[in-house]
């Protein structure tokens, strides 16, 4: 299973937790899970207006295996309005602007995408249960 719960912070609202939703799925070949702007296609929606992330921003795929993968998703501009980081415990890891990288089995982290631009985040907290 991975648990997923977001929370969307700007400068003046740092720290705070309100807001925050969750997804979860089943640790089964195929599970997907997504991030990003539109309702339609992600589980976990930032607002609209925060161009720096895109309609599918995150993706979060069980491979055959069981095990999660983190996909930053290319979007429509050569280079991205945001940085993705992976951090787990005190390692922290960039993840490059349409890269994968697994999730370690068993863990919690968190996946933080910030803005270039402005004192604005998503941080997407993570627990895969084994």
């Amino acid at each position: 299973m991975l648990e997923l719960t977001m929370a969307t912070v700007s400068g003046a609202d740092a720290g705070a937790t309100a807001g925050m939703t969750t997804a979860e799925a089943p640790s089964e070949p195929g599970a997907l899970l997504r991030v990003g702007r539109d309702a339609a296609l992600c589980r976990l929606v930032t607002p609209e207006d925060w161009l720096f992330v895109s309609r599918v921003h995150l993706e979060f795929l069980c491979g055959p295996d069981g095990a999660w993968r983190l996909t930053w998703r290319r979007g429509s501009q050569p280079d991205p309005a945001s940085e993705v980081r992976l951090i787990v415990g005190e390692y922290a890891q960039p993840v490059g602007y349409g890269a994968t990288v697994p999730l370690p089995c068993g863990r919690s982290g968190e996946i933080v995408v910030q803005d270039r631009t402005a004192p604005r985040s998503v941080n997407v907290g993570f627990f895969h249960e084994v």
